[in-house]
């Protein structure tokens, strides 16, 4: 199986991300070298694209399916839709509702088999759910020590309206599709739309 291996910080200070929005709270000691090179349109689109698939953990061949997905659905524009296809996997839920610090720890719960999603079991972290899906840790994994100290450290972060979370229960609800206002994510989805639409 494929896997960036890129140290984290390295990677947000080559894409100009602040490591906040990987679910960290350290930053990085180095200054970045930024030339005084006017970035080309498509490098600009190559970096909204990259710092997409960065922060949700996806690879090309599936972001690229997540973008023809994302074409065929109605309702909002595409790059709102590909933004929510993606928040909407498995792993970036589990992030979002404080189950994992960071969504590479939420990955790993899924993988793990603690996880199940309307009473079934999900090892799948790109697993799509949709509106009225309950996730919830299996019953035998609640006690541990780990959920514990996770949401001791994931406790003052805000859950997003459309999820809601029963952090007593360790559970939580799709209550509703995310809109784009919802996503605190610093990408501009419309340069990516242009890049795949060359």
């Amino acid at each position: 199986m494929a896997r960036d291996t890129v140290p984290v910080l390295k990677r947000c200070r080559a894409l100009g991300l602040d490591p906040i929005f990987m679910g960290i709270d350290k930053k990085s000691k180095k200054e970045v070298k930024r030339s005084n090179k006017k970035m080309s349109e498509y490098g600009l689109q190559l970096r909204e694209k990259q710092k997409a698939k960065f922060v949700y953990g996806v690879l090309e061949k599936p972001f690229r399916n997540y973008f023809r997905k994302a074409k065929k659905m109605s309702g909002n524009t595409t790059g709102e839709n590909l933004l929510i296809l993606l928040e909407l996997r498995l792993d970036n839920t589990m992030y979002r509702l404080g189950y994992g610090r960071t969504r590479k720890e939420a990955r790993q719960i899924v993988g793990h088999k603690h996880v199940l999603v309307n009473g079934r079991l999900v090892n799948v972290a790109s697993f799509q759910l949709k509106v009225g899906d309950k996730i919830e840790i299996k019953e035998k994994y609640k006690g541990m020590q780990r959920y514990k100290d996770i949401l001791e450290s994931t406790g003052g972060k805000l859950t997003p309206a459309w999820v809601t979370a029963d952090h007593e229960n360790l559970s939580g609800t799709v209550v509703e599709l995310p809109s784009r206002s919802q996503i605190d994510l610093p990408v501009d989805e419309m340069l990516i739309v242009e890049l795949y639409s060359k």
